[in-house]
């Protein structure tokens, strides 16, 4: 068993995860096919490795051991790998499709590392989320960074970090906007529809918050960057502009004090990011090479 690092590898999933569904998410496989991952360890070391309770599971003194060793070997094969990297040596240019926030503000922030670690140069076209998988089908690209699923039966999908949504403006917020607050600003909202606009509607749903449509919506724009620029123009005197958008793109803004965030009661609005690549792909080296990196620089 100790030669099928996948089986150890999920085995680890479902330990750090404290659940099998999510493992099957960061893993990018079913739900059924980590359940009879873990049967086969089980099976093959004659004894329980995991119990599965209401909030998550928990080793039993085996599973423990068994952690233990597999962490080694974890360590050992990631040591390898990169040294077999550095024999490889490929001289191309890795390729990823990104949607905009990720391409935008994510991405380069560990740009020039990536490029370092892997040893080779690294290319990135900013598109939507759809075009990014369409080239990512179509072989464009070696990987795609996306904000939301879309479901091709071609591509696997992992979980990776979340982006969260945050209210801001050119001016002071209170750390927390009530309902009051709302209802007095002037608003640059994203269209009807469109994913930031749907969870900003559950957001104030669940806080039993006004309706956005009842807001006073001066503006609509679709890009991140417009809207930001739009705040960041916006007039001072009497009056407070404000816009939802990915506290990453603001990160920068914030820290100098030119933009300033606030929460929208007790809410947090986070949306799940993704990593995807192509099933004909699963064991490339170099993909996983920098899944793996992606995975860990979360």
């Amino acid at each position: 068993m100790l030669t099928d690092f996948a089986k150890l590898e999920t085995f680890l999933t479902v330990v750090r995860e404290k659940s099998f569904s999510k493992a099957s998410s960061k893993l990018g496989i079913s739900q059924p096919a980590v359940t009879q991952q873990m049967k086969f360890i089980e099976d093959y070391l004659d004894t329980k490795v995991v119990d599965r309770k209401k909030n998550g599971i928990k080793l039993t003194k085996e599973g423990q051991l068994l952690y233990n060793i597999a962490q080694k070997i974890e360590k050992c094969v990631s040591s390898s790998e990169k040294d077999l990297l550095k024999i490889m040596n490929k001289d191309v240019t890795f390729i990823f499709s990104a949607s905009f926030i990720i391409g935008n503000y994510i991405l380069p922030k560990f740009l020039n590392k990536l490029k370092a670690d892997i040893h080779n140069d690294v290319s990135i076209k900013v598109c939507d989320c759809v075009d990014a998988i369409n080239d990512l089908v179509e072989k464009k690209v070696d990987i795609a960074l996306v904000e939301e699923l879309i479901p091709n039966e071609n591509v696997i999908y992992r979980e990776w970090i979340e982006d969260e949504l945050v209210l801001f403006s050119n001016q002071q917020l209170p750390a927390r906007v009530k309902s009051k607050d709302l209802l007095r600003f002037k608003w640059v909202c994203r269209p009807q529809d469109t994913q930031t606009r749907d969870m900003f509607k559950e957001t104030l749903e669940c806080e039993d918050m006004p309706n956005c449509d009842d807001f006073e919506i001066t503006s609509e724009a679709t890009s991140s960057t417009a809207i930001i620029q739009t705040i960041l123009h916006a007039p001072k005197e009497n009056e407070q502009t404000v816009s939802i958008v990915s506290r990453n793109a603001i990160d920068g803004l914030v820290k100098s004090e030119v933009l300033f965030e606030s929460r929208i009661g007790s809410q947090k609005m986070t949306n799940k990011l993704y990593i995807a690549y192509r099933k004909d792909r699963k064991h490339d080296a170099f993909i996983e090479n920098v899944v793996d990196y992606l995975i860990k620089i979360k």
